[in-house]
């Protein structure tokens, strides 16, 4: 089993495989940066780090920038949209499980229908219900962090990568 592994590790390495693997190594930093700047932000804005929503987004934005889940719309509708839902549901039927539950489930459907399915952003609705947040929560940290993702998102595809990001913007 181990001599298998090797095998397979030796091969790639003789078919001179290594964009996958610098690839890998600058979305590591990347998204480490970001990951750097939102706990610096968390720390600075006296957010508990659990409640800022973005680090799988980070993950998508920085490790596939291509996809369509990882284009502006998608990463700031999807979170605005999803918070917009949980605000909804919480006000409605207030902090309750199942009420988080059906949050994700209503945020999913309007994502679809906005066309701004952002999977990282299905965890708003649940954070907004579970811990009874206010509206506030939709521009800080929602908006603001989604804006500086996207910010962040462009520059380092331009300048670092030197790939264009985003494929489009809308």
């Amino acid at each position: 089993m181990k001599r298998d592994w090797l095998q397979t590790a030796i091969e790639t390495i003789r078919r001179d495989d290594h964009r996958g693997a610098r690839a890998g190594a600058v979305a590591g930093l990347g998204a480490a940066l970001a990951i750097g700047g939102m706990e610096w932000l968390s720390v600075a804005s006296h957010y508990p780090l659990v409640i800022i929503p973005f680090a799988t987004s980070i993950v998508l934005v920085i490790g596939s920038p291509e996809a369509e889940p990882a284009q502006p719309r998608a990463l700031i509708g999807g979170h605005i949209v999803t918070t917009l839902v949980g605000l909804a549901v919480l006000w409605l039927t207030g902090p309750q499980a199942w009420a988080a539950a059906a949050a994700v489930g209503l945020a999913i459907l309007a994502m679809y229908f906005t066309d701004t399915f952002h999977p990282p952003a299905g965890i708003n609705p649940l954070l907004v219900v579970s811990n009874s947040l206010p509206g506030s929560f939709l521009l800080a940290p929602v908006l603001a962090g989604a804006l500086l993702l996207a910010a962040f998102a462009y520059v380092w595809h331009r300048a670092i990568r030197r790939q264009p990001w985003p494929q489009r913007w809308l």
